[in-house]
């Protein structure tokens, strides 16, 4: 019945991959090869910013914990996939620890900003271990986001702005908004801005250097440039409408 209808439906017989054998292979037929890892890396930078950030904000115990079926699908990937599922499998892990560091980070200590890099950068040993063998693409990714989130932070912090970050965080929803919103106007200052475009631009060129070097180093490139892009769209939200920037 189950052939029969989807023969029908679909006109093509079903697959049922067994469980126990190897995963079948990523058919995405629309997406050249190469691109398939570098686009799941921008997917990947930007789950925290929709899904996470919220998620966190109201049970952060749980999106902390979140890291272990996370961590156990992408091993299982990782062991038993094939091809990209494989790769896929890899480059969550390092997914992983970019997911707990922000957990344990806007959970517990957001409103204490000389936490943030340490925090997120706990994995920073195995990243780097990882880059000479087989979790390359884990290594790549974690590091490329957590030098996004350090190049954030040092702008932020020689803009003299990195006062104003527990003020935001911890003032009354109301007022909450506003505060952000003249904090991002302090950015369009010619200092703040000048720095920020500075580390936009060396991130973007760092970017581009990995991209060029081809293979596994284009996932970092991706998610570098995506946390360029993000960190854009979010100054953009903090001057337009800070109820939607994802701070708040």
């Amino acid at each position: 019945m189950d052939n029969f209808l989807h023969n029908q439906v679909i006109g093509v017989p079903p697959t049922h991959p067994s469980l126990s054998g190897p995963w079948p292979a990523l058919q995405l037929p629309a997406v050249p090869a190469a691109a398939r890892m570098p686009l799941a890396a921008v997917f990947l930078v930007t789950v925290p910013v929709f899904l996470q950030a919220p998620w966190v904000r109201v049970a952060p115990m749980a999106a902390a914990l979140f890291t272990i079926p996370l961590l156990t699908v992408a091993l299982l990937l990782e062991r038993h996939g094939r091809g990209d599922w494989q790769a896929l499998g890899v480059l969550l892990v390092g997914f992983s620890g970019s997911w707990l560091g922000g957990s344990l980070f806007w959970g517990w200590c957001r409103l204490h900003p000389v936490l943030h890099l340490p925090l997120e950068s706990f994995a920073l040993p195995l990243a780097l271990a990882g880059l000479g063998g087989r979790w390359r693409l884990a290594g790549g990714f974690y590091l490329a986001s957590l030098l996004g989130t350090a190049a954030t932070d040092a702008a932020i912090a020689a803009s003299g702005l990195m006062d104003l970050w527990p003020q935001v965080l911890n003032a009354p929803l109301a007022e909450a908004p506003q505060l952000l919103q003249e904090a991002a106007l302090q950015v369009l200052q010619p200092w703040p801005l000048t720095l920020v475009m500075l580390a936009g631009a060396l991130l973007a060129w760092i970017g581009l250097l990995l991209w060029r070097r081809g293979g596994p180093w284009r996932v970092g490139a991706a998610a570098l440039g995506t946390t360029v892009a993000v960190d854009a769209l979010f100054l953009l939200a903090a001057l337009l409408s800070p109820q939607l920037s994802g701070l708040i």
